[in-house]
């Protein structure tokens, strides 16, 4: 098991990039990172005071992840909670997002250990690739697709973390980083107007090892997918932050979170766009299980 120096917690709750001074609080980032790197439920989480908070805490555990978890460099963005029942059910009625990382996006096809999250789950998603920094005057989504380069189906494999008794809020959602674990990316598709035009109305479909697991309208997602980019822009800019060319955005689920229990093969397709069917695929084995 890898624990977290607590010398070097402090150093990065010192460190100038934290949105707001959380030193008081490095007990909850050693808590939370603890459990990132070993794979074990997070409980006992001591109270977290604001959303402003959580987010300076989720910074630093990023650096943590980053130097400590050997992560890689962070790369983009993840947009949780698009999807009005998953609000609904966490009484959270908006977005949340935390940052992704170099490692955590592995190719199509890529097979992973179970157990390889305290609570893992599989979700149907996209990923998009920022191509110029003018994304973050867009207002529309047209002018969104106007600044992106592609999109890539994406199954992404977060971890919800918790353990009994711990309560999952918007507070401690933000300072876990929104789960974010890991993700498997699929062969971009160029953006063009047209790709764009056609994203609400594809059809999404998750098949598990069993049949059929999920469907859903591109729509599902915000009422457009893009609509998780403009969102994020604005929440980034309330933090002083800003997307920068080259950065990837993964935009939230299209449907209900499954579970990868026993291992096996869940692929996702889309439908509906110029060019022809996307789709994308990850395995799942047991650890110890050839």
């Amino acid at each position: 098991m890898r624990f977290l120096p607590l010398g070097l917690v402090l150093s990065l709750l010192a460190a100038p990039a934290a949105a707001a001074d959380c030193s008081a609080y490095y007990d909850r980032v050693k808590l939370i990172g603890e459990a990132e790197l070993t794979h074990a439920p997070l409980v006992g989480l001591p109270p977290i005071p604001d959303v402003a908070t959580a987010a300076c805490l989720r910074d630093v555990l990023v650096r943590v992840l980053e130097q400590q978890g050997g992560l890689g460099r962070p790369i983009g963005y993840k947009v949780g909670l698009t999807s009005k029942a998953v609000q609904d059910r966490l009484g959270i009625p908006h977005p949340v997002w935390g940052t992704l990382l170099a490692a955590m996006l592995l190719p199509d096809g890529t097979v992973v250990t179970l157990p390889y999250a305290a609570r893992p789950i599989v979700e149907a998603d996209l990923l998009v690739t920022v191509k110029d920094e003018g994304i973050n005057q867009a207002t529309t989504v047209e002018e969104v697709a106007r600044h992106l380069s592609d999109l890539k189906p994406f199954i992404e494999l977060p971890d919800l973390m918790t353990g009994e008794g711990q309560a999952l809020d918007e507070i401690v959602i933000t300072a876990i980083n929104v789960g974010a674990r890991l993700g498997v990316q699929g062969p971009p598709l160029p953006m063009t107007p047209e790709v764009a035009a056609a994203l609400p109305g594809m059809t999404v479909r998750m098949t598990g090892p069993d049949g059929p697991l999920l469907e859903a309208p591109g729509a599902a997602v915000l009422g457009h997918p893009l609509n998780a980019v403009l969102w994020l822009i604005q929440a980034l800019k309330a933090e002083g932050k800003a997307l920068r060319a080259g950065d990837v955005v993964s935009l939230g689920s299209f449907g209900a979170p499954q579970q990868p229990i026993g291992g096996g093969t869940f692929s996702v397709t889309y439908d509906g766009l110029p060019g022809g069917q996307l789709k994308v695929r990850v395995g799942f084995v047991e650890a110890g299980v050839n």
